[in-house]
Protein backbone atom coordinates (compact mmCIF):
# COMPACT_ATOMS: atom_id res chain seq x y z
CA UNK A 1 0.00 0.00 0.00
CA UNK A 2 1.19 3.31 -1.38
CA UNK A 3 1.96 6.18 1.73
CA UNK A 4 -1.03 7.99 -0.21
CA UNK A 5 -3.26 5.51 -0.07
CA UNK A 6 -3.02 4.45 3.80
CA UNK A 7 -3.61 8.74 4.35
CA UNK A 8 -6.67 8.43 2.15
CA UNK A 9 -8.07 6.00 4.45
CA UNK A 10 -7.17 7.35 7.53
CA UNK A 11 -8.60 10.75 5.74
CA UNK A 12 -12.01 8.97 4.86
CA UNK A 13 -12.73 7.73 8.70
CA UNK A 14 -12.29 11.54 9.66
CA UNK A 15 -13.26 13.38 6.99
CA UNK A 16 -16.11 13.61 4.47
CA UNK A 17 -15.29 11.94 1.43
CA UNK A 18 -11.68 11.91 2.96
CA UNK A 19 -11.60 15.28 0.89
CA UNK A 20 -12.01 18.74 2.18
CA UNK A 21 -12.81 19.95 -1.24
CA UNK A 22 -14.98 17.27 -3.68
CA UNK A 23 -13.17 17.46 -6.74
CA UNK A 24 -9.72 16.36 -4.80
CA UNK A 25 -11.85 12.72 -4.60
CA UNK A 26 -10.66 11.94 -7.92
CA UNK A 27 -14.10 10.01 -8.06
CA UNK A 28 -14.95 11.55 -11.84
CA UNK A 29 -11.79 9.85 -12.89
CA UNK A 30 -12.51 6.35 -10.95
CA UNK A 31 -9.26 6.25 -8.43
CA UNK A 32 -8.01 7.60 -5.58
CA UNK A 33 -6.42 11.00 -4.89
CA UNK A 34 -2.93 11.17 -3.93
CA UNK A 35 -1.42 13.02 -1.40
CA UNK A 36 1.13 15.97 -1.88
CA UNK A 37 4.25 16.56 0.29
CA UNK A 38 5.77 19.89 -1.39
CA UNK A 39 6.45 22.34 -4.23
CA UNK A 40 8.39 24.06 -6.10
CA UNK A 41 8.14 26.12 -9.27
CA UNK A 42 6.18 24.00 -11.54
CA UNK A 43 6.58 20.93 -9.88
CA UNK A 44 4.90 18.77 -7.29
CA UNK A 45 6.19 15.94 -5.38
CA UNK A 46 3.94 13.71 -3.49
CA UNK A 47 4.20 11.64 -0.30
CA UNK A 48 5.28 8.64 -2.30
CA UNK A 49 8.15 10.75 -4.27
CA UNK A 50 6.88 10.47 -7.14
CA UNK A 51 7.25 13.88 -9.16
CA UNK A 52 4.95 15.48 -11.55
CA UNK A 53 4.78 18.78 -13.74
CA UNK A 54 1.98 20.75 -12.37
CA UNK A 55 -1.09 22.46 -14.30
CA UNK A 56 -3.59 22.91 -11.46
CA UNK A 57 -1.71 25.38 -9.39
CA UNK A 58 -3.64 25.25 -6.41
CA UNK A 59 -6.46 25.83 -8.92
CA UNK A 60 -5.23 29.04 -10.20
CA UNK A 61 -3.22 31.04 -7.19
CA UNK A 62 0.60 29.71 -8.48
CA UNK A 63 0.99 32.11 -11.15
CA UNK A 64 4.53 32.35 -10.08
CA UNK A 65 4.79 28.49 -9.37
CA UNK A 66 4.98 26.83 -5.72
CA UNK A 67 7.11 28.49 -3.47
CA UNK A 68 8.76 31.36 -5.16
CA UNK A 69 11.64 32.93 -2.69
CA UNK A 70 10.50 36.44 -3.32
CA UNK A 71 6.88 35.33 -1.79
CA UNK A 72 7.83 32.86 1.15
CA UNK A 73 10.32 35.85 2.05
CA UNK A 74 7.52 38.29 2.27
CA UNK A 75 4.93 35.69 4.18
CA UNK A 76 8.44 35.01 6.61
CA UNK A 77 8.51 38.32 7.49
CA UNK A 78 5.45 39.48 7.94
CA UNK A 79 4.88 36.71 9.76
CA UNK A 80 7.48 37.35 12.51
CA UNK A 81 5.27 40.73 12.97
CA UNK A 82 1.78 38.29 13.87
CA UNK A 83 0.01 35.92 12.34
CA UNK A 84 -3.63 37.95 12.81
CA UNK A 85 -4.90 41.05 14.85
CA UNK A 86 -7.99 41.52 13.49
CA UNK A 87 -7.32 45.19 13.63
CA UNK A 88 -6.46 47.21 10.14
CA UNK A 89 -2.81 46.48 8.92
CA UNK A 90 -1.24 48.61 5.90
CA UNK A 91 -1.15 46.02 3.90
CA UNK A 92 -4.83 45.99 3.61
CA UNK A 93 -5.02 50.06 2.39
CA UNK A 94 -1.66 48.69 -0.05
CA UNK A 95 -3.82 46.44 -1.97
CA UNK A 96 -6.62 48.59 -2.21
CA UNK A 97 -4.87 51.02 -4.03
CA UNK A 98 -3.34 48.39 -6.10
CA UNK A 99 -6.48 46.74 -7.00
CA UNK A 100 -8.28 50.09 -7.79
CA UNK A 101 -5.71 51.15 -9.58
CA UNK A 102 -4.88 48.20 -12.10
CA UNK A 103 -8.60 47.01 -11.81
CA UNK A 104 -10.27 50.59 -13.71
CA UNK A 105 -14.38 49.92 -12.69
CA UNK A 106 -12.89 49.19 -9.12
CA UNK A 107 -13.28 52.76 -7.23
CA UNK A 108 -13.42 50.62 -3.44
CA UNK A 109 -12.62 47.28 -2.58
CA UNK A 110 -13.41 45.16 0.37
CA UNK A 111 -11.30 41.96 1.66
CA UNK A 112 -12.68 38.76 2.39
CA UNK A 113 -11.37 35.23 2.83
CA UNK A 114 -12.89 33.04 -0.11
CA UNK A 115 -14.26 33.64 -4.06
CA UNK A 116 -17.18 32.52 -2.41
CA UNK A 117 -17.21 35.17 0.28
CA UNK A 118 -16.61 37.55 -3.17
CA UNK A 119 -19.48 36.06 -4.89
CA UNK A 120 -22.00 36.06 -1.81
CA UNK A 121 -21.27 39.23 -1.02
CA UNK A 122 -21.53 41.30 -4.38
CA UNK A 123 -25.50 39.61 -4.49
CA UNK A 124 -26.23 41.03 -1.08
CA UNK A 125 -24.95 44.27 -2.40
CA UNK A 126 -26.81 44.20 -5.65
CA UNK A 127 -29.92 43.66 -3.67
CA UNK A 128 -29.57 46.06 -1.54
CA UNK A 129 -28.53 48.39 -3.97
CA UNK A 130 -31.51 47.65 -6.47
CA UNK A 131 -34.11 47.05 -3.92
CA UNK A 132 -34.74 43.61 -5.77
CA UNK A 133 -34.48 39.97 -5.15
CA UNK A 134 -33.65 37.83 -8.37
CA UNK A 135 -30.36 37.42 -9.98
CA UNK A 136 -29.70 36.18 -13.38
CA UNK A 137 -26.27 33.51 -13.53
CA UNK A 138 -25.35 30.84 -16.63
CA UNK A 139 -25.53 27.32 -16.76
CA UNK A 140 -22.00 25.84 -15.84
CA UNK A 141 -20.69 29.14 -14.12
CA UNK A 142 -19.46 28.58 -10.71
CA UNK A 143 -19.58 31.22 -8.23
CA UNK A 144 -18.36 29.38 -5.23
CA UNK A 145 -21.12 27.17 -2.56
CA UNK A 146 -23.59 30.25 -1.49
CA UNK A 147 -26.59 28.98 -1.70
CA UNK A 148 -28.28 31.06 -4.28
CA UNK A 149 -25.54 30.43 -7.08
CA UNK A 150 -25.86 26.56 -6.59
CA UNK A 151 -27.77 26.53 -9.48
CA UNK A 152 -27.01 24.75 -12.73
CA UNK A 153 -23.37 24.98 -11.07
CA UNK A 154 -19.89 23.83 -11.98
CA UNK A 155 -16.57 22.80 -11.00
CA UNK A 156 -17.04 20.28 -8.12
CA UNK A 157 -20.96 20.42 -8.24
CA UNK A 158 -20.92 19.59 -11.98
CA UNK A 159 -17.94 16.96 -11.89
CA UNK A 160 -20.13 15.35 -9.07
CA UNK A 161 -23.37 15.18 -11.19
CA UNK A 162 -25.65 17.70 -9.45
CA UNK A 163 -27.35 20.30 -11.21
CA UNK A 164 -27.52 22.05 -8.07
CA UNK A 165 -27.19 21.10 -4.18
CA UNK A 166 -29.17 19.51 -1.15
CA UNK A 167 -29.68 21.58 1.04
CA UNK A 168 -30.73 25.31 -0.98
CA UNK A 169 -34.18 25.78 0.07
CA UNK A 170 -36.45 25.49 -3.20
CA UNK A 171 -37.14 29.59 -2.30
CA UNK A 172 -33.46 30.74 -3.07
CA UNK A 173 -33.37 28.67 -5.71
CA UNK A 174 -36.47 30.34 -7.28
CA UNK A 175 -34.70 33.66 -7.08
CA UNK A 176 -32.29 32.71 -9.17
CA UNK A 177 -32.87 32.42 -13.50
CA UNK A 178 -29.96 30.69 -15.06
CA UNK A 179 -29.56 30.66 -18.83
CA UNK A 180 -27.09 29.35 -20.97
CA UNK A 181 -23.64 31.40 -21.90
CA UNK A 182 -23.44 33.31 -25.06
CA UNK A 183 -27.33 33.72 -25.24
CA UNK A 184 -27.90 37.49 -25.16
CA UNK A 185 -31.37 37.08 -26.74
CA UNK A 186 -32.59 34.96 -23.35
CA UNK A 187 -31.51 37.40 -20.87
CA UNK A 188 -32.98 40.27 -22.91
CA UNK A 189 -36.27 37.88 -22.45
CA UNK A 190 -35.59 37.07 -18.87
CA UNK A 191 -35.61 40.87 -18.43
CA UNK A 192 -38.82 41.46 -20.03
CA UNK A 193 -40.51 38.21 -18.24
CA UNK A 194 -39.70 39.48 -14.71
CA UNK A 195 -39.54 43.33 -15.49
CA UNK A 196 -37.90 45.63 -12.10
CA UNK A 197 -37.60 42.24 -10.44
CA UNK A 198 -33.73 41.79 -11.64
CA UNK A 199 -31.07 43.27 -9.46
CA UNK A 200 -27.99 41.83 -10.91
CA UNK A 201 -26.34 39.03 -13.76
CA UNK A 202 -23.24 37.35 -12.39
CA UNK A 203 -20.82 35.92 -14.90
CA UNK A 204 -17.97 34.14 -15.41
CA UNK A 205 -16.36 36.25 -17.74
CA UNK A 206 -14.22 33.85 -18.73
CA UNK A 207 -15.87 30.60 -17.83
CA UNK A 208 -13.50 28.42 -16.70
CA UNK A 209 -15.48 26.14 -14.44
CA UNK A 210 -17.13 23.98 -17.16
CA UNK A 211 -13.77 23.19 -18.75
CA UNK A 212 -13.00 26.86 -20.24
CA UNK A 213 -15.15 28.47 -22.96
CA UNK A 214 -14.97 31.88 -24.26
CA UNK A 215 -18.08 34.85 -24.63
CA UNK A 216 -18.80 35.15 -28.02
CA UNK A 217 -18.83 38.50 -29.95
CA UNK A 218 -20.61 41.45 -28.00
CA UNK A 219 -22.14 39.21 -25.67
CA UNK A 220 -20.57 41.09 -22.29
CA UNK A 221 -21.58 44.03 -24.13
CA UNK A 222 -24.76 42.93 -24.96
CA UNK A 223 -25.04 41.91 -20.60
CA UNK A 224 -23.73 45.66 -19.90
CA UNK A 225 -26.30 47.21 -22.30
CA UNK A 226 -29.24 44.79 -20.41
CA UNK A 227 -28.09 45.57 -17.64
CA UNK A 228 -28.05 49.54 -17.77
CA UNK A 229 -31.41 49.57 -19.77
CA UNK A 230 -33.28 47.49 -17.27
CA UNK A 231 -31.45 49.30 -13.65
CA UNK A 232 -29.65 46.12 -13.28
CA UNK A 233 -26.15 45.31 -11.69
CA UNK A 234 -23.34 43.71 -13.99
CA UNK A 235 -21.45 41.62 -11.57
CA UNK A 236 -18.37 40.15 -13.10
CA UNK A 237 -16.82 36.86 -11.16
CA UNK A 238 -12.70 37.23 -11.54
CA UNK A 239 -12.34 34.86 -9.16
CA UNK A 240 -9.91 32.97 -11.72
CA UNK A 241 -9.63 35.60 -14.50
CA UNK A 242 -8.50 38.29 -12.42
CA UNK A 243 -4.83 39.26 -13.01
CA UNK A 244 -3.90 35.99 -14.46
CA UNK A 245 -5.31 36.77 -18.09
CA UNK A 246 -4.39 40.29 -18.04
CA UNK A 247 -3.13 42.96 -15.61
CA UNK A 248 -7.08 44.23 -15.71
CA UNK A 249 -8.52 41.10 -15.87
CA UNK A 250 -11.37 39.89 -18.24
CA UNK A 251 -12.74 43.25 -18.64
CA UNK A 252 -9.45 44.21 -19.88
CA UNK A 253 -9.60 42.02 -22.28
CA UNK A 254 -12.85 42.64 -23.44
CA UNK A 255 -13.63 45.94 -22.56
CA UNK A 256 -16.75 45.76 -20.43
CA UNK A 257 -16.85 47.59 -17.24
CA UNK A 258 -19.49 45.61 -14.43
CA UNK A 259 -20.52 46.97 -11.57
CA UNK A 260 -19.35 44.68 -9.06
CA UNK A 261 -16.23 42.80 -9.81
CA UNK A 262 -15.44 39.53 -7.35
CA UNK A 263 -11.50 38.62 -7.39
CA UNK A 264 -9.38 35.98 -5.25
CA UNK A 265 -6.68 33.50 -6.01
CA UNK A 266 -4.25 35.28 -7.43
CA UNK A 267 -4.26 38.26 -4.59
CA UNK A 268 -3.50 35.61 -1.96
CA UNK A 269 -0.64 33.75 -3.58
CA UNK A 270 -1.83 30.73 -2.19
CA UNK A 271 -3.41 31.31 1.13
CA UNK A 272 -7.08 31.84 1.67
CA UNK A 273 -7.99 35.45 0.30
CA UNK A 274 -10.99 36.94 -1.60
CA UNK A 275 -12.51 40.28 -2.58
CA UNK A 276 -15.05 42.44 -3.88
CA UNK A 277 -15.31 45.65 -5.04
CA UNK A 278 -16.71 48.30 -8.02
CA UNK A 279 -18.20 51.57 -7.94
CA UNK A 280 -17.92 53.91 -4.75
CA UNK A 281 -21.76 54.56 -4.98
CA UNK A 282 -22.53 51.20 -4.42
CA UNK A 283 -19.90 49.83 -2.24
CA UNK A 284 -20.44 52.72 -0.30
CA UNK A 285 -23.74 50.98 0.51
CA UNK A 286 -21.96 48.53 3.06
CA UNK A 287 -21.73 48.64 6.99
CA UNK A 288 -20.31 51.10 8.51
CA UNK A 289 -21.33 53.18 6.42
CA UNK A 290 -24.31 51.65 5.06
CA UNK A 291 -27.15 48.82 5.85
CA UNK A 292 -25.31 46.01 4.25
CA UNK A 293 -23.82 43.72 6.71
CA UNK A 294 -20.82 42.06 6.13
CA UNK A 295 -17.56 41.11 7.76
CA UNK A 296 -14.94 38.82 8.67
CA UNK A 297 -12.62 38.24 11.35
CA UNK A 298 -9.66 36.89 9.12
CA UNK A 299 -10.53 39.57 6.23
CA UNK A 300 -7.23 41.37 5.14
CA UNK A 301 -4.86 39.02 6.86
CA UNK A 302 -1.42 40.02 6.81
CA UNK A 303 0.28 36.89 5.73
CA UNK A 304 -2.58 36.47 2.85
CA UNK A 305 -1.96 39.99 1.32
CA UNK A 306 1.81 40.02 1.88
CA UNK A 307 1.30 37.01 -0.27
CA UNK A 308 -0.94 38.60 -2.78
CA UNK A 309 1.03 42.03 -3.21
CA UNK A 310 4.49 40.51 -3.67
CA UNK A 311 3.44 38.30 -6.40
CA UNK A 312 1.38 40.86 -8.19
CA UNK A 313 4.29 43.29 -8.19
CA UNK A 314 6.29 40.48 -9.24
CA UNK A 315 4.15 39.68 -12.10
CA UNK A 316 4.38 43.31 -13.25
CA UNK A 317 8.45 43.52 -12.60
CA UNK A 318 8.85 40.33 -14.92
CA UNK A 319 5.93 40.91 -17.11
CA UNK A 320 4.33 37.51 -16.56
CA UNK A 321 1.31 38.30 -19.11
CA UNK A 322 3.80 38.55 -21.70
CA UNK A 323 5.91 35.53 -20.88
CA UNK A 324 2.83 33.09 -20.10
CA UNK A 325 1.29 34.06 -23.67
CA UNK A 326 4.50 32.84 -25.03
CA UNK A 327 4.33 29.27 -22.78
CA UNK A 328 0.42 28.98 -23.55
CA UNK A 329 1.33 29.68 -27.72
CA UNK A 330 3.95 27.12 -27.13
CA UNK A 331 1.76 24.46 -25.65
CA UNK A 332 -0.88 25.44 -28.01
CA UNK A 333 0.81 24.43 -31.13
CA UNK A 334 2.10 21.22 -29.83
CA UNK A 335 -1.43 19.78 -28.38
CA UNK A 336 -2.78 20.95 -31.84
CA UNK A 337 -0.01 19.08 -33.91
CA UNK A 338 -1.17 16.00 -31.33
CA UNK A 339 -4.56 15.96 -31.64
CA UNK A 340 -4.19 16.22 -35.48
CA UNK A 341 -1.96 13.45 -35.59
CA UNK A 342 -4.01 11.48 -33.35
CA UNK A 343 -6.96 11.79 -35.42
CA UNK A 344 -9.54 12.34 -32.77
CA UNK A 345 -12.33 14.66 -31.72
CA UNK A 346 -10.69 16.55 -29.63
CA UNK A 347 -10.84 20.61 -29.07
CA UNK A 348 -8.44 22.35 -27.33
CA UNK A 349 -9.11 26.09 -25.99
CA UNK A 350 -6.69 28.35 -24.49
CA UNK A 351 -6.95 32.20 -23.14
CA UNK A 352 -2.84 33.27 -22.06
CA UNK A 353 -2.18 30.72 -19.37
CA UNK A 354 -5.51 29.11 -19.03
CA UNK A 355 -6.29 26.11 -21.84
CA UNK A 356 -7.88 22.99 -21.67
CA UNK A 357 -8.98 19.78 -23.83
CA UNK A 358 -12.18 19.12 -24.20
CA UNK A 359 -12.96 15.52 -25.42
CA UNK A 360 -15.56 16.48 -27.82
CA UNK A 361 -16.28 18.13 -31.29
CA UNK A 362 -15.76 21.42 -31.08
CA UNK A 363 -17.08 24.18 -31.44
CA UNK A 364 -17.66 24.57 -27.73
CA UNK A 365 -19.34 27.85 -26.82
CA UNK A 366 -21.33 26.11 -23.27
CA UNK A 367 -22.32 24.02 -21.03
CA UNK A 368 -24.44 21.91 -23.04
CA UNK A 369 -21.03 21.85 -25.88
CA UNK A 370 -18.99 21.45 -22.49
CA UNK A 371 -20.89 18.22 -21.53
CA UNK A 372 -20.83 16.78 -25.06
CA UNK A 373 -17.27 15.45 -23.86
CA UNK A 374 -16.36 11.52 -23.95
CA UNK A 375 -15.89 11.68 -19.67
CA UNK A 376 -14.19 7.65 -20.47
CA UNK A 377 -11.92 8.95 -23.01
CA UNK A 378 -10.86 11.90 -20.73
CA UNK A 379 -10.31 9.25 -17.56
CA UNK A 380 -7.55 7.51 -19.90
CA UNK A 381 -5.89 10.57 -21.16
CA UNK A 382 -5.46 11.52 -16.90
CA UNK A 383 -4.19 8.91 -16.03
CA UNK A 384 -1.79 8.50 -19.03
CA UNK A 385 -0.47 11.63 -18.42
CA UNK A 386 -0.46 11.21 -14.41
CA UNK A 387 1.61 8.39 -15.32
CA UNK A 388 3.90 9.89 -17.34
CA UNK A 389 4.63 12.72 -14.74
CA UNK A 390 2.37 15.20 -15.92
CA UNK A 391 -0.54 16.30 -13.57
CA UNK A 392 -3.64 18.03 -14.93
CA UNK A 393 -6.88 18.32 -13.01
CA UNK A 394 -8.84 15.27 -12.00
CA UNK A 395 -12.36 16.31 -14.63
CA UNK A 396 -12.73 17.39 -17.54
CA UNK A 397 -14.70 20.11 -16.07
CA UNK A 398 -11.66 22.00 -14.63
CA UNK A 399 -9.04 24.86 -16.34
CA UNK A 400 -5.00 23.84 -17.12
CA UNK A 401 -3.25 26.82 -15.56
CA UNK A 402 0.56 27.72 -16.57
CA UNK A 403 2.79 29.57 -14.69
CA UNK A 404 5.75 31.26 -14.93
CA UNK A 405 7.61 28.85 -13.69
CA UNK A 406 7.31 25.94 -16.58
CA UNK A 407 9.64 26.40 -18.67
CA UNK A 408 10.59 25.86 -22.36
CA UNK A 409 11.60 22.35 -21.36
CA UNK A 410 8.73 21.46 -19.64
CA UNK A 411 5.96 22.72 -22.19
CA UNK A 412 8.21 20.77 -24.93
CA UNK A 413 7.70 17.50 -22.22
CA UNK A 414 4.12 17.95 -21.69
CA UNK A 415 3.25 18.25 -25.44
CA UNK A 416 5.66 15.05 -25.90
CA UNK A 417 3.19 13.24 -23.28
CA UNK A 418 -0.51 14.31 -24.81
CA UNK A 419 1.00 13.58 -28.47
CA UNK A 420 2.10 9.52 -26.55
CA UNK A 421 -1.23 9.50 -24.95
CA UNK A 422 -3.49 10.66 -27.44
CA UNK A 423 -1.86 8.20 -29.44
CA UNK A 424 -2.61 5.51 -27.52
CA UNK A 425 -6.81 6.28 -26.90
Amino acid sequence: MTKSSELFARAQKRIPGGVNSPVRAFRNVGGEPWFVARGEGARIWDVDGNEYVDYVGSWGPAILGHAPKVMVDAVRDAATRGLSFGISNPLEVEMAELICEWVPSIEKVRMVNSGTEATMSCVRLARAFTGRDKIIKFDGCYHGHADPLLVKSGSGALTHGHASSAGVPRAFADLTISLPFNNAELVKKAFQENKNQIAAVIVEAIPANAGLYFPRDNFLSALREECTRNGALLIFDEVITGFRVARGGAQEIYGVMPDLTALGKIIGGGLPVGAFGGRAEIMDQLSPDGSVYQAGTLSGNPLALAAGLTQLRELERINGWKLLEHLGLHLEELARAAIKDAKLDVTFHRLGSLFCLFFAAGPIHDLAGAQTSDLKMFTKFFWGCLKRGVYFAPSQFETGFISTSHTPGDIQRTGTVVRDVLAEL
